[in-house]
């Protein structure tokens, strides 16, 4: 559930219910939903309802409920996301073919990284993420991208996934310091063991300094060559990045 009180609109109750269910990556019941949203039962069932007939919500056969068809055809209809997906897709698909690893291009959002888009392979070392899925910013690699160009220091605890995930300040800033020295991210297991990850920033001429998107390379760490694949990715970045100025 969000921190602090209940939204009092209905529109913005059901934008929890569908957050909620966008965020589980798979069906929740009503109880579920309840919980996750701080939403008293009867106004769960009532609005969950309400966005089932409107097809934003799909009701399971076993009674759960997941993000419908709907919402999907919105969301797609963007069109600065359904522009940075169209210049980016034939780079991320380069870079999967010279990998054969997991490719990610991301977007900022809070506190997160945001996958818009995932290329992956039989080859491909499996990992947690998904498109439309989100990972906290200080432990993934495009998240680091973001942060770097952020001056301001976390102002929450920050959690700690693995063992080697940066939550304190200091060694935080120590990496975001590399990062902008060096013009690409890297996480090295600190959202899953095992995987390490490294990301290059994407601009846009009318945004200012700040990158707009990021795309990575996620794989195994022992198959990882992170210098070799951080030059790799900031040439397909800057590419991104000169079709996005056209």
């Amino acid at each position: 559930m969000t921190d602090g009180q209940l939204p009092k609109s209905v529109l913005a109750r059901g934008v929890l219910l569908l957050r909620a269910c966008g965020d589980a990556g798979t069906a929740l019941s009503l109880a579920e939903l309840a919980v996750r949203t701080g939403l008293p039962k009867p106004t769960a069932h009532r609005l969950i309802g309400e966005l089932v007939r409107l097809g934003l919500v799909e009701r399971m056969a076993d009674g759960g409920y997941r993000i419908g068809l709907a919402l999907f055809v919105l969301g797609q209809s963007s069109p600065s996301v359904r522009e940075l997906r169209d210049v980016a897709l034939p780079y991320l698909g380069d870079l999967h073919e010279a990998t054969h690893e997991n490719v990610h291009l991301a977007v900022p959002d809070g506190t997160d990284t945001l996958f818009l888009e995932k290329i992956t392979g039989r080859r491909a070392t499996p990992i947690v993420s998904r498109t439309g899925g989100r990972l906290p910013a200080h432990c993934t690699a495009t998240g680091k991208v973001f942060l770097a160009q952020d001056p301001r220091p976390p102002r929450r605890a920050l959690p700690r996934l693995t063992p080697r995930t940066l939550v304190l300040p200091g060694q935080l800033a120590r990496d975001l310091a590399l990062t902008r020295a060096r013009g690409y991210g890297v996480n090295l297991e600190e959202a899953e063991i095992g995987i390490s990850a490294v990301a290059a920033p994407v601009y846009a001429a009318d945004q200012g300094s700040r990158p707009i998107a990021a795309i990575s390379v996620t794989g195994g760490t022992r198959r990882l060559d992170v210098d070799r694949i951080g030059a790799r990715l900031c040439a397909a970045a800057r590419a991104i990045t000169r079709s996005l100025s056209v």
